[in-house]
């Protein structure tokens, strides 16, 4: 067990050098100067050339990407182009932001499918469950900025029951806080656990027509007692799957619901970088993504191995 979370960690490690390399490379080859478009166009030659110097941009790829991963692995990421101030603070603000939002959706996803995706399932030969199918199926097909904005049609503009948008940092205001989050993190959490459910109902449906659930079943239990005591261990492998790609894939897609609700999250931050041609502020972000993403890739594996015995044998 140990030799594998060793080797996994070094597949990580690997991962996240080759990410670096590929993020600095593409924004190093992007056409245009940045400094050029900060101070802006009637910038004097000497000007941009000192903001080059000041920033070590004027310096060889090589030494550039260096100080800049070095820089990473001491939590700088340089400074902002626009503002000249440190990208780090900028980004652990916005990250906590959007890991709130994304959190709390994924918790209203679990919450509607683990109930709706087992039911589908024990119930699939009924009326009951052929209709949460075929709301599941619907609910795949909404984008999340459309539920978004029927939500708040709904619910901020008809029955002014919630805000349509802002942020409030909870420590400021609790109830605030918590007003602004419910309409994006359920806008984001329904389309999910739409997706959610229909994996469930494939795993349960799955451990249902294994063999010693059809022995419980036979010496008595119903179908939900068989389940839960013999079959969710099985059932949640596949789950936690496509949960953990489900959050990586909300980490990187809320920067639409962030602009509909006018969160200030790292998806906004990416977009503000990009407006601005702020490339030490975007290959940041970049980086802190896909870093988020190799992470829970490498917190899926781990969990895998721990949930499915048949893993640690193979390896």
């Amino acid at each position: 067990m140990l030799a594998q979370l060793i080797r996994k960690a070094l597949v990580l490690a690997a991962g996240l050098l080759v990410a670096s390399v590929v993020v600095f490379t593409f924004m190093a080859v992007l056409p245009g100067d940045p400094a050029q478009v900060a101070l802006g166009v009637n910038a004097t030659p000497e000007a941009v050339r000192e903001m080059h110097e000041r920033f070590g941009t004027d310096r060889p790829l090589v030494v550039q990407y260096l100080d800049w991963a070095g820089g990473l692995l001491t939590g700088d990421f340089g400074r902002s182009y626009v503002t000249q101030e440190l990208i780090a603070p900028y980004i652990a603000d916005r990250f906590q932001v959007t890991l709130w939002l994304v959190l709390t959706a994924i918790a209203v996803a679990l919450v509607i499918a683990l109930p709706l995706g087992v039911v589908s399932a024990v119930r699939h030969r009924g009326i009951g469950g052929m209709a949460l199918s075929g709301l599941s199926q619907v609910g795949v097909a909404v984008p999340n900025f459309l539920a978004g904005l029927l939500l708040i049609a709904l619910f901020a503009v008809q029955l002014r029951l919630l805000p349509s948008g802002g942020w409030t940092p909870p420590i400021e205001d609790p109830v605030a806080f918590v007003r602004q989050l419910i309409l994006p993190a359920v806008s984001l959490g329904l389309v999910q656990a739409a997706i959610l459910t229909r994996y469930v109902r494939s795993a349960v449906l799955d451990v249902l027509r294994e063999d010693h659930l059809r022995t419980a079943r036979a010496k008595g239990l119903t179908p939900y007692r068989a389940l839960v005591r013999h079959g969710l261990r099985n059932a949640a492998i596949p789950v936690v799957t496509v949960l953990a790609l489900q959050l990586a894939t909300l980490l990187v897609g809320a920067v639409v619901i962030e602009r509909v609700f006018v969160i200030p999250g790292l998806g906004s931050l990416l977009l503000d970088g990009v407006a601005n041609r702020d490339l030490l502020l975007v290959q940041g972000v970049v980086m802190v993504l896909v870093a988020a993403v190799l992470l829970i890739n490498f917190a899926v594996d781990v969990l895998y191995t721990v949930l499915d015995p048949r893993m640690r044998r193979a390896h």
